[in-house]
């Protein structure tokens, strides 16, 4: 078993990762870190239960820590859930520490030598972890990108095999993407809100390193430019994107390339059965009704339309953010890095 921690196990996202990791059978989950308030309390103390899943008595009983470098530092790997303010430095220090990183912050994701991982989509892109390596220590950072890149890449890679000249994306996110202080009540009851701090920026930049190309010391960023803008919704999870693509494929082409769609590798504890599913409903993807499938780590995919135009939908806790990092972390051991 590989002995893992969750940093910032208290709040939306670290609740998301005791849970997928509570019971997994690869990754024995020891340590998890919160504020000094937190520290020292058993964690069903320290914590407020708020996922839909029963809470998980098997870890109840873990004392939480403070979250620094020494609370995790006989670790193999971390998993981190921390704000990109706290996440920049402590993530750095862990991993020259020795301790291997899968994060969900936004901190790292655009270094150089990090790898921003979607496990179907660039696996490949873990050979960025040997260049951290050079530096002589074993750690190294991998994160995962921001929720809603994922729904759409996800989405888009069973058809980037066609010519991809631009795309462009309007969200509809979850509050739970906040956090769960993050929208107050009056804000979001009865609205819309078109802005999301950052949001648009993260699409763009991160769909681009995604989707690049990795040519052994370097990410090229891919060739096609990327236009997104973001609106929270009062859904409380599920990330809904309406996709424009300007490609060089048929409507009738890309819902094949949909229905035969497989992931390229499986046996990872946390892969859904099918990554990808095209939903043939004129009405559907809706968060409500699809996004738990697979375990919340499915996308779905609906209305592929002339245009080209499609409906893109995941769950954003889950596909967008710790079950995409634990993802990340089983594929890393499959590839013997840990």
């Amino acid at each position: 078993m590989i002995n893992v921690g969750v940093l910032g196990a208290t709040g939306a996202v670290g609740q998301r990762f005791v849970q997928l990791l509570a019971s997994h059978p690869w990754f024995n989950l020891q340590t998890l870190t919160a504020s000094e308030r937190s520290a020292g309390k058993s964690y069903r103390d320290a914590v407020n239960w708020r996922l839909d899943e029963p809470f998980p008595e098997s870890v109840g009983d873990i004392v939480v820590k403070n979250t620094d470098v020494n609370s995790v530092k006989d670790l193999d790997l971390v998993f981190s859930a921390l704000p990109a303010s706290l996440a920049t430095n402590l993530e750095t220090d862990i991993s020259r520490a020795g301790v291997a990183v899968c994060s969900n912050a936004s901190s790292h994701r655009m270094d150089e030598k990090v790898p921003l991982v979607i496990p179907e989509v660039n696996p490949d892109h873990l050979g960025l972890i040997d260049l951290q390596r050079d530096s002589g220590s074993d750690g190294f950072i991998v994160t995962n990108p921001n929720c809603s890149t994922i729904v759409m890449v996800s989405a888009l890679n069973p058809i980037k095999h066609h010519e991809i000249s631009d795309i462009r994306v309007a969200t509809m996110q979850a509050i739970s993407g906040a956090g769960f202080e993050g929208v107050a009540a009056m804000s979001i009851y009865d609205n819309v809100i078109p802005f999301i701090g950052s949001e648009e920026e993260k699409m763009e930049n991160e769909t681009q390193k995604i989707m690049g190309t990795f040519d052994g010391s370097q990410i090229i960023s891919a060739p096609f430019s990327v236009s997104a803008s973001c609106h929270r919704v009062p859904v409380i999870d599920g990330h809904t994107l309406a996709v424009w693509l300007g490609v060089n494929a048929s409507v009738e082409e890309l819902k094949n390339d949909y229905r035969n769609y497989r992931a390229p590798f499986s046996g990872l504890p946390t892969q859904p059965d099918k990554s990808v599913i095209l939903l043939e409903q004129e009405d559907r993807p809706q968060p409500r009704l699809d996004r738990n499938r697979g375990r919340g780590m499915t996308v779905s995919v609906g209305r592929v339309r002339e245009g080209i135009r499609f409906i893109a939908m995941g769950h954003n806790t889950i596909r967008g953010a710790a079950g995409a990092s634990v993802l990340n972390a089983e594929l890393i051991v499959s590839k013997k890095y840990l």
